[in-house]
């Protein structure tokens, strides 16, 4: 009897490690694929800062320069009076032009009761009438030609560059008095890796680091994104822009922007 347990108990033993080692070994858990981040998130990219806007000033009349209100660096509101023409006949022109308007209507008006008592036929009002309003086209004529010799600033900026003196001559075609940009806002230039191509879109925002020149970070929103990559060298251009309410940032200086990731 003993004989048959321990028998038994053998074969148990065997058929238990016959199981384990036909049974599959456990390996490792797969691992889980996650995306690398593209190059430029959560990294500063170089970036320059440049104006909204660039535009050289000039006169949309011939003429001669007679006066000169601004110089280099001083800020101009837009519509401000930056320079005049001289203008003396175009003001005589004006003033002959408003006599003509006040006699005209001198003029109908006296003869307004002679055509209520029919001493004047309907012809001759109405030549009246007629009169008095070609002399005032006229004269709105002249005032646009008058307007057209004084040279207003085309928005709110700072001049760069002043390149002519009173007494010069201006050319339509050629003649460029002032040099002006606007520096609010800002334009903030981004040369980044394609690899942003679709996780940087308009509205995004980024932190532009403008240090040295301007302690902090400010916010800037992205305003252009190109859908154009440069083959050659793998990157794309980005702008955003950056309030500068206060004129305080400069333009043309070196920043660092960094995107979210």
């Amino acid at each position: 009897m003993k004989k048959v347990v321990t028998a038994v108990a053998v074969a148990c033993i065997a058929f238990a490690a016959a199981a384990q080692a036909q049974a599959p070994v456990p390996g490792p858990e797969p691992r889980r694929f996650t995306p690398p981040a593209p190059k430029g998130a959560g990294r500063p990219l170089e970036c320059l800062v440049e104006p909204f806007m660039v535009a050289n000033v000039g006169s949309s009349v011939d003429g001669v320069l007679e006066q000169v209100l601004v110089g280099r660096g001083d800020f101009v509101r837009k519509g401000q009076v930056v320079a005049r023409l001289q203008s003396g006949f175009e003001l005589a022109a004006l003033k002959l032009s408003e006599a003509r308007v006040e006699f005209s209507r001198r003029k109908v008006e006296r003869n307004e009761a002679l055509f209520e008592k029919q001493l004047i036929s309907i012809q001759e009002r109405d030549e009246m009438v007629t009169e008095a309003r070609l002399n005032e086209e006229e004269m709105k004529k002249n005032q646009e030609t008058l307007r057209l010799r004084t040279i207003v600033s085309p928005f709110e900026g700072v001049v760069v560059e002043r390149r002519m003196a009173p007494g010069e001559s201006i050319r339509t075609d050629k003649s460029v008095v002032f040099k002006l940009a606007q520096i609010n806002p800002l334009n903030i230039e981004v040369v980044a890796p394609a690899e942003l191509f679709g996780s940087v879109h308009v509205g995004s925002t980024g932190s532009v680091n403008l240090a040295p020149f301007v302690p902090g970070t400010h916010t800037a929103k992205v305003v252009v994104v190109d859908k154009l990559i440069d083959a050659a060298s793998g990157t794309l251009g980005i702008r955003l822009q950056l309030p500068n309410p206060s004129n305080k940032i400069p333009a043309g200086i070196k920043c660092t922007v960094e995107f979210a990731k």
